[in-house]
């Protein structure tokens, strides 16, 4: 178990502001340190806070953000996007990914307007076409976590990439998150966050989050 940086041993203030965030997963290692951390995703209830987060239902293509952010995380739908899903691209039509460009355009222009240390995560898929090239790809067994998604990180505003933790694929690695079938919970299932990332994302950047 890492050991926990305190709020006030680094003197940080700002809001830790995820967006597309269903399970706070992660913001979970910042809420630990003492942060004020938001998720913000059309699954919650409401408003409400649990266990130190707040969950915030709100549309994220009407949603304003707060002026003080000390990083953002943005994690918008996969599922119009991904090249595990193209072989559904034809019949779901350019509107699902126009409605998909839509909210990956509005996540990426919230993260820069914050002049935070920002990531947004998404598999391998459409966007290096339709937007720019990641700047990170890694794998969930890369920080722990044994699973095998490659997952691509596109970063700004002094986002710090944490080292691997291994480089070498484990012989125990699954598949299970990559060949999830087909389901009302599959977009779910493959957007959760690695909590050995988001571990690895914090250890790596709370030490730079805005302290002004």
């Amino acid at each position: 178990m890492f050991e926990v940086p305190s709020l006030v041993e680094h003197e940080m203030t700002g809001i830790i502001l995820s967006l597309c965030d269903r399970t706070g997963i992660m913001v979970r290692p910042w809420a630990d340190a003492g942060f004020e951390c938001w998720c913000v995703d059309l699954q919650h209830d409401g408003d409400e806070v649990r266990d130190g987060i707040r969950f915030l239902r709100a549309d994220v293509l009407r949603f304003l953000p707060p002026k003080d952010t000390a990083f953002v995380c943005a994690m918008p739908p996969c599922t119009h996007l991904a090249v595990s899903g193209a072989r559904w691209f034809k019949e779901k039509g350019l509107a699902a990914l126009r409605e998909a460009v839509e909210v990956v355009e509005r996540c990426a222009a919230i993260c820069e307007w914050s002049e935070s240390p920002w990531l947004l995560e998404n598999p391998i898929g459409v966007l290096s076409t339709h937007w720019r090239k990641p700047d990170y790809i890694f794998q969930p067994w890369h920080f722990g976590d044994l699973e095998s998604k490659a997952t691509c990180l596109w970063t700004g505003g002094g986002f710090v990439m944490p080292e691997f933790e291994c480089v070498t694929k484990p012989d125990d690695v699954r598949e299970s998150v990559w060949r999830c079938p087909p389901g009302p919970e599959r977009s779910n299932i493959r957007s959760e966050t690695f909590p050995g990332f988001a571990r690895a994302v914090f250890e790596a950047n709370c030490q730079g989050a805005n302290n002004e």
